[in-house]
C-alpha cells in the first residue's frame, strides 16, 4: 500500500493551515474524499441528473441504474444476500433511529430489556432511551473492564430471556475497541433477542460480513468512508424488514394510494420516501470502489501499525494518559496532564494538525472515564507515521506552551 500515491488522490490535503501542512488526524468524525468520488459526483450532477424510478427517458434511466447499481455494490461489500436488505438513509443515526422507532416499538412490551454498553455513540443510546419510554421496556448496561473492554462472561450474564434487542458498536469511537460482535449476536439469539450493530467506525476500516456475523441489522455512514456526506445504510434481515412499517410516508414508496388508505412497495424501496439519495448512493458507490480496489485488508492492516506506532510515540509523552485496550483500531484518544482537550487541540491547530477535542458524543463513557472531555487522533489510509511525529511534536510544544500546569 503506497500511500504517497494514495494521498495524491485527496486533493484537501494538499493545502496549509495556519502556514503548515495540513495534518489530518480526525477521520474517526469524517474522512476527506478521494478525487475518484468527488469526479463520480460532479459526473452524475453534469451529465446524468435525474430523478430514479419514476421516468423513462434516457437520464431518468441512467441516474436508476447509477442509484441501484450503488446499492448492489453496497450489498457486496458488506456480503448481504440481497439488494431487498440494503435501505439507503441519511446516515448511521437515521438508520438506528428506524430500527427504534419501526421494531423496537412494535415489537417491545413493558418489562421487555434492551442491552447496550456504556461505550456507545449517543446515536445508539437515545434512539434505545426513547423506544423503552414508549414502551415500558428496561435498559440494561454491559459492563466495562478497566481497559474499556467487555467480557463475553458479562454478555452471558447481563442477556436475558427478558432481553429483546442487543444493540452494540462494532468499534467504539473513543477507545478503539473492537468488540465481539459475532459472539455477542449468538447469545443474543440464543436468549430470543435480535443483534443491532453500529458499523459506522468499522465499515470504513476493515472487512464487514454481515452474515458472518450474524447481526439482525448493521448500520454505517457514508462520509466515514471516503463517500459524501448525507448518506448512509441500514442493511437487516429480509424478514425483520418485511414485517416492519415505514416511518416516512409520501412519494416513491407507495404501491397503491386511494383516499382512504395506502399499500407500500416491497423491499427496499418501502422505506426510501421521497427522492432518494441520488448522488449520495453514486458517491457511497465510488467510495466502496476507491476501497476495495486498495483492499480492506491493507487498509486495516496500515492502521494496527499506525494505532501501535502511536501507542509507542505517547509512551514518551509525560504527562500523557491514553485511553483503551493495546489492541484498538487506528486511534488515540488522550489528556494531557492539566491541559483541557479543547486547549490541546487549538494549539495543535496552530501548526496545522487537526484533532478532535471534546466529548466526542459519548457523555456515559466520559463519566464511565472520569473526564470531562478529551482529545483524539484518528487514522485512516492516507495517514503516516509522519503524521504520528508531528502530532507528538506538538503535543511537546502544547506542553510547554501550559509549562507552568506540568
Amino acid at each position: 500500500m503506497d500511500v504517497k500515491e494514495i494521498r495524491k488522490d485527496f486533493p484537501i490535503l494538499n493545502q496549509e493551515i495556519n502556514g503548515h501542512p495540513l495534518v489530518y488526524l480526525d477521520s474517526a468524525a469524517t474522512s476527506q474524499k478521494p478525487q475518484p468520488v468527488i469526479e463520480k459526483i460532479n459526473e452524475y450532477y453534469s451529465m446524468h441528473n435525474s430523478n430514479v424510478h419514476r421516468g423513462v427517458h434516457t437520464l431518468g434511466n441512467r441516474a436508476t441504474e447509477g442509484y441501484e447499481g450503488a446499492r448492489e455494490k453496497v450489498r457486496k461489500f458488506i456480503h448481504a444476500k440481497s439488494t431487498k436488505e440494503i435501505i439507503f438513509t441519511r446516515g448511521t443515526t437515521t438508520s438506528i433511529n428506524t430500527i427504534a422507532y419501526s421494531y423496537a416499538r412494535t415489537n417491545l412490551t413493558e418489562g421487555d430489556e434492551i442491552v447496550l454498553t456504556p461505550m456507545e455513540h449517543h446515536s445508539n443510546i437515545i434512539p434505545w432511551q426513547q423506544a423503552a419510554k414508549a414502551v415500558g421496556a428496561e435498559l440494561k448496561y454491559l459492563p466495562l473492564q478497566s481497559d474499556g473492554t467487555i467480557r463475553l462472561e458479562d454478555v452471558e450474564n447481563t442477556v436475558s430471556e427478558r432481553t429483546k434487542i442487543v444493540a452494540m458498536g462494532h468499534v467504539s469511537n473513543v477507545l478503539g475497541t473492537i468488540n465481539p460482535i459475532k459472539e455477542t449476536a449468538e447469545i443474543a439469539h440464543r436468549n430470543g433477542a435480535i443483534m443491532v450493530v453500529d458499523g459506522a467506525q468499522s465499515t470504513p476500516h476493515k472487512k464487514v460480513d454481515v452474515q458472518d456475523l450474524d447481526c439482525d441489522f448493521f448500520t454505517f455512514s457514508g462520509h466515514k468512508m471516503c463517500g459524501p456526506s448525507g448518506v448512509g445504510v441500514l442493511y437487516g434481515k429480509k424478514e425483520l424488514l418485511e414485517e416492519m412499517e415505514p416511518v416516512e410516508f409520501g412519494g416513491e414508496m407507495i404501491d397503491f394510494v386511494g383516499l382512504y388508505d395506502s399499500t407500500w412497495k416491497e423491499l427496499p424501496w418501502k422505506f426510501e420516501g421521497g427522492t432518494p439519495i441520488i448522488a449520495g448512493a453514486i458517491g457511497l458507490g465510488a467510495a466502496i470502489d476507491y476501497l476495495e480496489d486498495i483492499g480492506l485488508e491493507n487498509i486495516n492492516k496500515h492502521e494496527q501499525e499506525l494505532a501501535a506506532y502511536a501507542l509507542d510515540q505517547f509512551d514518551k509523552i509525560e504527562g500523557a494518559e491514553v485511553y483503551g485496550p493495546k489492541e484498538r483500531a487506528g486511534l488515540v484518544t488522550f489528556n494531557l496532564d492539566g491541559v483541557h482537550p479543547h486547549d490541546v487541540a487549538t494549539v495543535l491547530d496552530q501548526d496545522g494538525i487537526a484533532v478532535r477535542a471534546g466529548h466526542h458524543c459519548a457523555q456515559p463513557l466520559m463519566k464511565w472515564l472520569n473526564v470531562t472531555a478529551t482529545a483524539r487522533a484518528s487514522f485512516y489510509l492516507y495517514n503516516t507515521k509522519e503524521d504520528i511525529d508531528i502530532l507528538v511534536a506538538g503535543l511537546q510544544k502544547t506542553k510547554e506552551f501550559f509549562g507552568d500546569v506540568f
